[in-house]
């Protein structure tokens, strides 16, 4: 007797994207955004269905798209943008696999080093291609990053930015509103159309997406505390130290539903995600109340792998972070390898369900969603 495999691809929308689901299934003109989250080595799971929809789905003529992302996912934004994505989305999961961040010889491993080498794959990716991603025709890129602004953060000092990191988490457990007194959402967007959201919810400027400042805020959105060295002073932006974006926004909890519904877009949000849930900020990840869907995402549909299917992986889990030190180099490479392979699943079955016509019996309400 054969054991059917689980599926790969679980599918979760909420209230607004599930009736236009039920009434139209889905087309590449009826995405108005696709966010992307922080999380570091899990966006590699997502690499083959990006690749699908960045190097195939969503590649013509249509209404703008706003690609949003907050550290690997600013990087994974940003490859999807090139003239051929499927290429540098292929060598974005190639680069970050082989990369091993080892310090030079004798030299003990410093955050200064993992910066160093961060910014030279960015290099190797994008010097010289900032006017593919300016100049896209249909897609526009936002960067998500997140700068200090008490004092103990404004710049980057150990003593001072353990301390200001300390207070910042214990005035987030209280109110994540409140968290920012320590840290601003700066958002570098793509100066041909402003994010089309209101964001309220938190200290947010907007600052012109430009050659100058673009590898720089890519690198400052992918920099985590104390294991990259903050980004000061990016150009355009207000001054300070730069942090990873997944600390204010770690999975894009944001008013999506506020995005407009017109002839030319239905407005819906397509999500590629490691997780059903969306937790807003890095620091919000155990407060469990603060991971349940809102009305803020109406019109979103997550893709995301489903947990039977992960438990198939190396290790029954999908990459992270903890793999740089849990396992020696060569297993840590077989084992991301052989994950982004059979990702490939991901997008083969979301391909197969828009072509059998988006049935809705595969679709779940986002948890804390009426469906």
């Amino acid at each position: 007797m054969t054991i059917a495999a689980p599926p790969a691809l679980s599918l979760h929308a909420g209230p607004r994207a599930l009736a236009h689901l039920r009434e139209h299934g889905l087309r590449p003109q009826d995405v108005r955004a696709v966010p992307a989250a922080a999380g570091g080595p899990k966006g590699l799971a997502l690499n083959p269905l990006d690749r699908f929809l960045f190097g195939r789905w969503l590649r013509g003529p249509g209404p703008s798209v706003h690609l949003v992302g907050a550290s690997i996912g600013a990087w994974r934004m940003a490859c999807a943008m090139l003239d051929d994505a499927d290429a540098a989305l292929r060598r974005l999961a190639e680069d970050y696999i082989a990369e091993s961040y080892d310090p030079p010889t004798g030299q003990a491993q410093t955050a200064t080093n993992v910066s160093l080498r961060f910014g030279e794959l960015l290099r190797a990716h994008f010097d010289d291609r900032a006017g593919e991603i300016l100049n896209h025709p249909r897609l526009r890129l936002h960067v998500v990053t997140s700068r200090g602004r008490h004092g103990l953060l404004h710049r980057e000092q150990r003593g001072r930015t353990v301390a200001g990191y300390l207070g910042a988490y214990a005035t987030n457990a209280m109110s994540r509103r409140a968290l920012g007194a320590w840290l601003q959402r700066v958002v570098f967007s793509d100066p041909r159309e402003p994010l089309p959201l209101v964001l309220s919810d938190y200290p947010t400027a907007q600052v012109a997406l430009t050659a100058d400042n673009l590898q720089p805020s890519i690198l400052a959105s992918g920099s985590i505390p104390f294991w990259l060295r903050a980004v000061h002073d990016i150009p355009g932006g207000p001054s300070g130290a730069y942090w990873d974006g997944g600390i204010t926004d770690y999975h894009l909890h944001w008013p999506w539903s506020g995005l407009a519904v017109d002839e030319a877009s239905a407005g819906l949000v397509l999500y590629p995600h490691f997780s059903p849930q969306l937790i807003p900020g890095w620091l919000d990840k155990a407060w469990k109340r603060r991971h349940r869907a809102s009305p803020w995402l109406d019109n979103l549909i997550v893709l995301c792998p489903d947990p039977a299917w992960v438990a198939t992986l190396p290790g029954g889990k999908l990459p992270d972070r903890q793999d740089f030190k849990a396992l020696p180099t060569e297993q840590r490479v077989r084992h991301w390898r052989q994950a982004v392979a059979e990702s490939q699943r991901l997008a083969d079955e979301f391909e197969a369900w828009i072509a059998a016509g988006c049935p809705i019996d595969r679709v779940r309400p986002l948890a804390g969603c009426a469906g």
